[in-house]
């Protein structure tokens, strides 16, 4: 098996796991204490929008390290789309092959399914609701708990930060009524 085999196939739960938290006391040692994807946002803003919000008056520069791990995720997955993908559909459980069918889920020739995510289903209802709506309460719920799933569960908790530990266990909670509830509503629209 040479390298980019072995980089292309999943990885253990034991081995990306501890990989992971290992961030969180190198953060530390840097003397860095926030974690999370989200934050880069607003970095950005305050770095571009010159307007006068006290939200983005703040000395950005310090958190430029956040800046280039997320230029750095956005390259990775480049780079990763161009040499390390695997041209062959995305293989899927029949179980959830089968349920899929039922909700007329059916091309599986992209990392997600097309029948879901692309411009003409953003003209149906369910393609409105799922990426436009569902896209505005991920932003509205990340900017309201004070950041993204990532920054709480990672960082967030393993400082002992009891709001992310409320954080975290709000957003599983959500989750698990979306995907088992709400979901399969929308799903038949």
């Amino acid at each position: 098996m040479n390298i980019i085999e072995w980089i292309r196939q999943p990885w253990p739960w034991y081995v990306a796991g501890p990989l992971i938290g290992l961030t969180v006391p190198l953060l530390l040692i840097l003397g860095n204490r926030t974690f999370g994807i989200s934050s880069s946002l607003r970095h950005v803003c305050a770095a571009c929008i010159p307007a006068n919000i006290s939200f983005f008056k703040y000395d950005w520069k310090k958190e430029s390290w956040n800046l280039l791990f997320v230029a750095g995720i956005l390259v990775g997955g480049f780079l990763t789309h161009l040499f390390l993908t695997d041209p062959s559909a995305v293989q899927v459980n029949p179980k959830l092959v089968e349920e899929l069918a039922g909700y007329g889920i059916t091309d599986y020739s992209s990392l997600v399914p097309i029948d879901v995510f692309s411009w003409p289903s953003l003209l149906t209802a369910r393609g409105f609701i799922l990426m436009v709506i569902g896209g505005f309460l991920v932003g509205f719920g990340t900017r309201y708990a004070g950041g993204c799933t990532s920054g709480h569960a990672i960082m967030g908790i393993s400082s002992l930060q009891w709001p992310s530990v409320i954080a975290t266990c709000c957003f599983m909670a959500g989750g698990f009524v979306m995907a088992n509830l709400i979901l399969p509503f929308i799903m038949k629209l």
